[in-house]
């Protein structure tokens, strides 16, 4: 029980609100504290008893469980109600450079122009069934358009054939369209160029050519990897077709990608690749190089075969790939081809039928000025055995000078020399060529007689 409006130590006056000390029975005002009315008796209830520690622990343990259960639940339900996420996709291609500093990533391939040191590495994530979207490509037009400014004719001399820059002042050709020269003509894009062999592997039949008086802006292709090579994936192949036709475009599909015995990777096409063709590139459908075109097999049909780009780049990289035998030679023994002692023979008696042809054509004119000169200033000529009466002038004194007063028989005489001399030693060089390749000499005589050319002399 409490006192209204007071407690143990003083009361509350009601008249003028001030609290009365309890010793005082009056307050100032004279209000008495014997006025004041009745206190108020409150009942203050009972305290409940406290649950036993057991019981109370329970019940939080159990509280708890139950509001985590709530949120997994929640969670689970938000998870389930987001949209699954798509496969992204991206072209990896290997980096490329020169000699000096790593190269920067290019975000589908190999970008030119270059710097550093150029690595391949295989994928070692395993396979899944996953099939991604196919990444959307440029058109076949946009692709080529974009690329033909990068590829060159070659000029070597004896041989055309094509190339293309993957920086302003490097080239990629195949080594059977510049072997045996040192420097080379390149034409790309309306510009001319020298270029000399800086690097060449025979055995993968790849060169580098350094391009001199370098334009810095000559568009470059960018490299990539064989790897990437599906059979049925459509590529594109650009080149000289003849050494002529340029900014030949044919377009094709990757019929399969093959090791050779001797660790060579060619990619088979069925891409039209002619004569000429040769050290141009083989694009995928982002307009990356993955191959180099290189050879035909013509018992066949659509059988053309690109030296993978991989080798081009531990070409560049100061670390040709080794091989035994050349592809062609690989591809000819997988077939069951000629050896390649036999290509090597087929090519010297190739190369000595051309020389002869030269040499017909030359003697077919100094035929003509013999039967017009002759009776006025040949006296005698040994006979020679052959179709050629003027064979006679490679014989020591094989042919005896008339006096003439109507016509200058010694100028003739000389001039008519120095040519046959000059057919006779471009003959000779030809023969010695094709007997060190291998040509049979009944091989030699049948290509002669063919040409009216046959003679005993010849070396």
């Amino acid at each position: 029980m409490t006192e209204q409006g007071g407690d143990q130590f003083s009361w509350a006056c009601p008249s003028c609100g001030r609290r009365v000390p309890t010793r005082f029975e009056e307050c100032r005002c004279g209000f008495k504290k014997d006025e004041l009315p009745p206190a108020v008796v409150t009942e203050v209830p009972a305290a409940t008893p406290a649950r036993s520690g057991a019981a109370a622990s329970l019940l939080i343990i159990l509280g708890a469980a139950i509001g985590l259960g709530i949120a997994v639940y929640i969670v689970q339900s938000h998870k389930e109600q987001q949209p699954a996420p798509q496969l992204q996709t991206e072209n990896v291609a290997p980096r490329t450079a020169d000699p000096s500093e790593p190269a920067a990533p290019a975000a589908d391939g190999f970008v030119a122009p270059v710097t550093g040191s150029i690595s391949l590495r295989p994928s070692t994530e395993p396979a899944t069934n996953t099939v991604a979207a196919p990444t959307p490509t440029a058109s076949i037009e946009d692709i080529v358009s974009n690329a033909l400014p990068a590829v060159a004719s070659i000029d070597a001399g004896n041989s055309r054939g094509s190339g293309f820059f993957v920086r302003p002042d490097l080239v990629v050709t195949n080594n059977h369209v510049i072997e045996g020269q040192s420097s080379v003509t390149l034409q790309a894009g309306g510009n001319k160029y020298t270029a000399r062999v800086m690097s060449a592997s025979p055995a993968i039949d790849l060169a580098l050519l350094q391009v001199y008086n370098a334009n810095p802006r000559q568009p470059t292709l960018r490299l990539g990897t064989a790897a990437s090579a599906r059979p049925g994936e459509e590529v594109i192949a650009i080149g000289y077709a003849l050494g002529a036709l340029s900014n030949t475009v044919t377009r094709g599909i990757v019929s399969a990608v093959r090791e050779t015995q001797n660790n060579v990777t060619l990619i088979q096409t069925d891409a039209a690749i002619n004569p000429g063709n040769s050290g141009g590139p083989l694009l995928d459908r982002s307009g990356t190089v993955i191959g180099i075109n290189s050879m035909i097999i013509s018992k066949g049909q659509g059988l053309g075969f690109a030296i993978a780009v991989d080798h081009a780049v531990s070409l560049m990289n100061g670390r040709p790939d080794v091989s035994t035998t050349t592809p062609m030679a690989s591809l000819r023994q997988a077939i069951g081809g000629p050896s390649e002692a036999d290509t090597t023979r087929e090519k010297g008696a190739e190369d000595y039928a051309q020389v002869v042809e030269w040499a017909a054509r030359n003697g077919n004119q100094i035929d003509a000025s013999w039967q017009r000169n002759a009776k006025l200033c040949v006296a005698s000529a040994t006979s020679t055995s052959s179709d050629h009466p003027w064979f006679a002038l490679l014989l020591p004194n094989g042919v005896k000078m008339a006096v003439s007063n109507l016509y200058d028989c010694p100028g003739w005489l000389d001039t008519t020399k120095q040519n046959a001399a000059e057919i006779k030693a471009k003959m000779d060089e030809a023969g010695e060529a094709a007997r060190r390749q291998g040509v049979y000499p009944g091989t030699l005589r049948e290509i002669r007689q063919k040409y009216r050319m046959d003679w005993s002399g010849w070396n």
